[in-house]
């Protein structure tokens, strides 16, 4: 189970995580409802129901200060659900969900909202039960309509978070301060614990009027700075170049013991550039507080400048929020182009990625290849199936690619010229399987007599120097490769209305799959055009190992099935595999303090971190 982000740009594919497979545990029991104050699914809940704070928070961490994050590109609406436009950084601020995970337990939420939740042992249902004092920063209670109203237009209105709670089917009000969400389908452990994670919206202020009278509509969008629950609400708004957040400061949940320690900086601001350069040299002359580095040769050449030399500037990799998720992210073929839908030719692609010459040459070493769609985890596949999971990929109604059973799947090497001519002579070979003819070093389509041109898309100008290697590599085997440099604007809406032949994208995981995966590889979501299925998989075997994932009866069992569906969706080759960093690269200059050790599973910052007075004033000096 993936913990729904309110909006996944194209750009940034990277995804925090709620994993499947648990316990919950009870405090109170009443008309038959066996009530919980938090909800885990693997090992149950570490903090009883009365505890006072977290463990990795510092509860006197004193409040003030700021700081300043850098945005790519630009944005043109404060609406925090609408699927298209290009929506402001940092809004998830100023508005809550009915749960909040913990940052030293792996797949486990307390109650925000919601001070308690319970189900019946069918799973065909989840009541959640809202705290009395809630308030919207208008003094207004949050109120179970406030709920059913936020969970049924998110449905309407964005189609890709209305497939993450597809087998939600009705929410009603079933008390005072209760909302209950029925389900179409019994036996799914996580559907309890995915509703937590609504974002609540406040229903009279979306449907009343503006400062000038003008009525206000959730579908369109808006630079007004929108009314939340949150810590922290909108202050400023440059449209288009920055947004800033001030602190809450008779924010009605500030005592609660999920929020006690943090929450602690007064102002959040970002400030947005037209390009990634650009923003790094902001950094770099302390207009901006905190950078995540994610070139590494960046990373490796240019952080010597004079405020990292004199200790200003503090450099550190964590490896924290890695521990619980797995990743794939790679070159995605568009299949509703005919020619990609032969596997062949997507073979073909991958045989000309020399990812070991890249490693080499523009990643100074630091970066690892992908072999798995659950990379870095315990669900990834490994040899050859056996046990539980072999009896998994027979029992599919579907076929599969054959190899799923007789072979290892391995990227291709190239570690030296040998290996470069072999994969060149292997890709050859299969271009002619699927029916090319190779003329002048081009390879040829003959069912249109044109050069195989295949154009990637990119997300603004810092990928082209990876894009121009596999340019030339792709170029040695005849196909034609063409750049198309767009802003992030276009690259998004290009990406939504699937204008494009390939691009490089991927998807966080969870170490519990569930419903995200109906958008991820699901057949349905294929031709929805906000879906993260990006490649328009079609796959009836795929499908049928989705269902048996939302249906794991145990931990052991989702396991089991999650290394079947890695093989069926490696053997397939959706994607070229890239290549990742376990751990955050993160620069910033030395003004704030954290609690020691930082939680198991996240860096927290800024939620749990603050802002020193003393290293601040250092640094002015």
């Amino acid at each position: 189970m993936g913990r729904y982000s309110p909006r996944t740009s194209a750009s940034t594919l990277a995804v925090a995580a709620l994993l499947l497979a648990g316990a919950l545990t009870p405090w109170a029991q009443a008309n038959d409802k066996v009530w919980r104050h938090g909800a885990s699914l693997i090992d149950g809940v570490k903090y009883p129901k009365d505890f006072k704070h977290f463990d990795y928070v510092n509860p006197t961490a004193p409040k003030g200060g700021s700081v300043r994050f850098g945005a790519t590109g630009t944005f043109d609406t404060l609406n925090p659900i609408l699927p298209k436009g290009n929506q402001a950084t940092g809004l998830r601020f100023t508005y809550e969900t009915l749960m909040t995970p913990s940052f030293d337990e792996v797949s486990t939420e307390y109650g925000l909202l919601a001070e308690a939740l319970s189900y019946p042992e069918d799973y065909s249902s989840v009541t959640y039960r809202l705290r009395k004092e809630a308030r919207w920063h208008d003094g207004k209670p949050i109120t179970p309509e406030d709920v059913i109203w936020s969970f049924n237009t998110i449905k309407e209105i964005d189609v890709q978070r209305a497939f993450y709670y597809k087998h939600v089917k009705t929410a009603e009000k079933t008390g005072d301060h209760e909302v209950t969400f029925t389900f179409d389908q019994t036996g799914n452990r996580e559907l309890p614990q995915i509703v937590g994670q609504l974002l609540v919206l406040p229903k009279h202020w979306w449907e009343g009027t503006d400062a000038t009278g003008k009525k206000r509509d959730i579908r369109a969008s808006t630079l007004e700075p929108p009314l939340g629950s949150g810590p922290y609400r909108v202050s400023r708004v440059d449209p288009g170049r920055s947004i800033a957040f001030e602190l809450v400061k008779d924010y009605w949940g500030r005592d609660l013991n999920v929020n006690v320690g943090k929450y602690n900086i007064a102002e959040i601001r970002y400030e947005y550039f037209r390009d990634n350069t650009a923003q790094f040299e902001a950094f770099k002359s302390g207009s901006l507080d905190w950078r995540s580095e994610n070139t590494a040769r960046v990373w490796a050449t240019q952080y010597e400048f004079p405020a990292v030399k004199n200790k200003q500037v503090v450099r550190n990799t964590y490896e924290n929020s890695f521990r619980t998720s797995g990743v794939m992210v790679g070159f995605i073929p568009n299949m509703r182009r005919e020619k990609f839908q032969d596997v062949r030719l997507r073979q073909v692609l991958d045989l000309a990625f020399n990812f070991e010459e890249m490693n080499r040459s523009i990643f100074y070493g630091q970066y690892e290849r992908i072999d798995s769609y659950f990379y870095g985890s315990s669900l990834a596949s490994e040899g050859l199936p056996e046990g539980r999971e072999l009896e998994i990929l027979k029992s599919l109604k579907n076929p599969i690619p054959e190899e799923v059973f007789t072979t290892e799947f391995k990227n291709p090497t190239g570690a030296n010229r040998s290996d470069e001519r072999k994969n060149r002579r292997a890709a050859l070979r299969l271009l002619k399987e699927a029916g090319y003819e190779i003329k002048d070093g081009l390879a040829i389509d003959p069912k249109t007599g044109q050069p195989l041109t295949i154009e990637l898309l990119l997300n603004g100008p810092t990928f082209e120097g990876i894009a121009l290697r596999y340019l030339n590599s792709l170029k040695r085997v005849g196909i034609t490769l063409k750049l198309r440099v767009v802003d992030s604007s276009q690259f998004i809406e290009r990406v939504r209305n699937r204008e494009f032949d390939m691009m490089y994208a991927g998807w966080g995981q969870s170490l519990s799959l569930g419903n995200e995966q109906l958008d991820y590889f699901g057949s349905d979501a294929a031709d929805k055009p906000t879906s993260r299925n990006y490649g328009g998989i079609k796959n009836p075997a795929i499908d049928e190992l989705i269902q048996l994932i939302l249906k794991a009866k145990d931990r052991k069992e989702l396991v089991a099935i999650s290394k079947a569906y890695d093989r069926v969706l490696l053997w397939n080759r959706y994607l070229i595999p890239g290549w990742t960093l376990r751990a955050s690269r993160i620069a910033r200059w030395d003004k704030y303090a954290h609690p020691d050790p930082l939680p198991e599973y996240a860096v927290g910052f800024p939620t749990i971190w603050w802002y020193d007075e003393a290293k601040a004033a250092k640094i002015k000096q």
